[in-house]
């Protein structure tokens, strides 16, 4: 496994290392002690599957708050979607700015996401199933999240002739602040956000 830190600090995108023959490749997708060597979380509570029916699927931007803040791996393990991070740590260099990447069964590439930040993602195949590991428990009470089109944050999601969401998902609040350039990445200071204070804690 290589690590591959983004521009959002402590998230990373992790590729395989596969050993190839005649017959294949084997790789391993999991080890505690590369993850524990770069300072990630280790502890696996729960794995989920996302299945998503439809091209144009989009789900998020989600997060946890107070003592159910949850680190994240997230891996397309059918079809492909573009992943969606976004920095809430309001004492990080890089908070409010937003990271992308395209997950495929073909790449089989993973992210792994921190505590304090929204994650979320769009299908970009019909019959995309998402695989997640996550390292504490659900607890609805802690759900929160943020708006896939917020102005300030300004992501620039692959253009899909339909785009199919829970109603929950299109009603999330907006941060305050003013729009972000057209990257999307703007540093923290140029904006103002109002959050849950117990995001406040999170490096």
């Amino acid at each position: 496994m290589t690590f591959l830190e983004t521009l959002l600090k402590g998230v990373f995108v992790i590729h395989l290392e596969p050993k190839s023959d005649e017959r294949g490749f084997f790789a391993r997708a999991w080890c505690e002690e590369e993850l524990a060597a770069h300072g990630l979380e280790t502890r696996v509570a729960q794995a989920s599957i996302s299945y998503n029916r439809c091209r144009g699927t989009l789900r998020g931007l989600h997060y946890r708050v107070g003592p159910h803040a949850e680190a994240k791996v997230v891996r397309c393990i059918r079809g492909a979607m573009y992943d969606v991070i976004v920095d809430l740590r309001p004492t990080s260099a890089s908070h409010l700015q937003w990271f992308g990447v395209t997950l495929t069964s073909d790449n089989r590439e993973s992210v792994y996401i921190p505590e304090g930040c929204a994650h979320g993602f769009q299908t970009l195949e019909d019959d995309t199933e998402v695989l997640y590991l996550m390292s504490k428990l659900h607890e609805p009470e802690a759900e929160r999240g943020l708006r896939w089109d917020d102005g300030a944050i300004a992501i620039l999601w692959p253009h899909v002739e339909t785009r199919i969401m829970s109603e929950k998902d299109r009603n999330w609040p907006l941060l305050t602040g003013s729009t972000v350039p057209p990257l999307g990445y703007r540093p923290a200071s140029e904006t103002s956000v109002m959050l849950d204070d117990t995001l406040k804690d999170k490096q």
